[in-house]
């Protein structure tokens, strides 16, 4: 029992760094594509909506982190092993991406200084959405760990076909979702439709991306692929999410911005909800699965209440500041 509710919260997790974090990743994919006589005030509507929270969104990537090396040591020993590489340009991204988002906002190096550190901010939000992608591909195929060679830095065995489009995916999946959010952010009708257009973009690469990974898809996705698509959950969730997909951008076509952010919102959420169902029991494949990767009995009873109490602290905290920073820009 416990083995699965902790996995269900690292997933939990995953599905709010999605909704939040990659919001602002794919802020940052905007940023570098500002493009126009309005590129400024794009970007600073981008840097509006981004700045109460850049940096509290990785609490959700913490916590997926801490509860899979405290719930499941094995699991996180072969992920951080065998895909160090994918794991430490990933770090190096989201590092670059809030130093660089700061050195913009409050450098006192003139506008040459802010132009580098924007483009710095821009590129490294929109590399790393890829190398998120591509190690979620990793784990899903786990051609890495079945190769059964001692992993390399100069192995890329881990950058396959499908691992690469299922990272450009995520990056049209975060952009779709952070143009979708700006278009309510927006103050003028022009730049509401700057960003409709933009986001109308980004949900139909992520649909013609979807189906190129899924053609690229090999043996080491056959298990996956069986549940994902012979469950008795997989037709009700396909119809769904196809519904949601189509709903968003309905919505986008008829300026219906407020609801469009909900609907695009869920459907990036029944993504990774198909994801998470596919992929059960196992965690990392081929053979490292919930039950296995499970630490003892004894420390997942000392975590639940942790997670608990931890939460207790953690979801006021964010509600106080996101009504504080975001009634300050009013």
């Amino acid at each position: 029992m416990l083995p699965e509710l902790f996995a269900g919260v690292i997933l939990a997790a995953l599905v709010l760094y999605a909704l939040l974090g990659g919001a602002d990743f794919g802020g940052g994919v905007w940023d570098l594509l500002a493009r126009g006589p309005r590129a400024a005030d794009q970007r600073r509507v981008i840097e509006r909506a981004i700045a109460p929270v850049w940096e509290a969104n990785h609490v959700w990537l913490i916590l997926a982190v801490v509860m899979l090396f405290t719930a499941f040591p094995p699991a996180f020993s072969a992920i951080a092993i065998d895909l160090h590489v994918p794991l430490v340009l990933m770090l190096v991204g989201i590092v670059l991406r809030g130093s660089a988002f700061v050195f913009r906002q409050y450098g006192d190096g003139g506008r040459a200084s802010t132009e580098r550190w924007g483009r710095v901010f821009a590129i490294a939000s929109t590399v790393t959405p890829v190398v998120i992608g591509v190690t979620v591909g990793a784990i899903t195929t786990g051609a890495r760990r079945a190769s059964g060679v001692p992993p390399s830095t100069l192995d890329l065995s881990w950058l396959g076909g499908f691992e690469l489009l299922v990272g450009l995916f995520t990056l049209a999946l975060f952009a779709f979702l952070a143009a979708a959010y700006l278009t309510v952010e927006a103050q003028t009708p022009e730049l509401r439709d700057d960003f409709r257009a933009r986001a109308i973009g980004a949900s139909l690469s992520a649909g013609a991306l979807a189906g190129a990974a899924a053609l690229a898809a090999g043996p080491a996705t056959t298990r996956f692929a069986d549940r994902l698509t012979g469950s008795w959950w997989s037709l009700p969730l396909a119809g769904l999410t196809t519904a949601v997909a189509l709903g968003a951008l309905a919505l986008l076509f008829t300026r219906r911005f407020g609801l469009a952010r909900v609907v695009a919102g869920s459907q990036v959420v029944l993504v990774l909800l198909g994801w998470g169902a596919a992929q059960y029991p196992v965690l990392v494949a081929p053979d490292l699965t919930i039950a296995s990767a499970a630490a003892p009995a004894a420390t997942l009873e000392v975590v639940w209440p942790v997670l608990i109490a931890g939460s207790v602290l953690l979801f006021p905290s964010l509600y106080w500041m996101l009504r504080v920073f975001k009634a300050g820009q009013r």
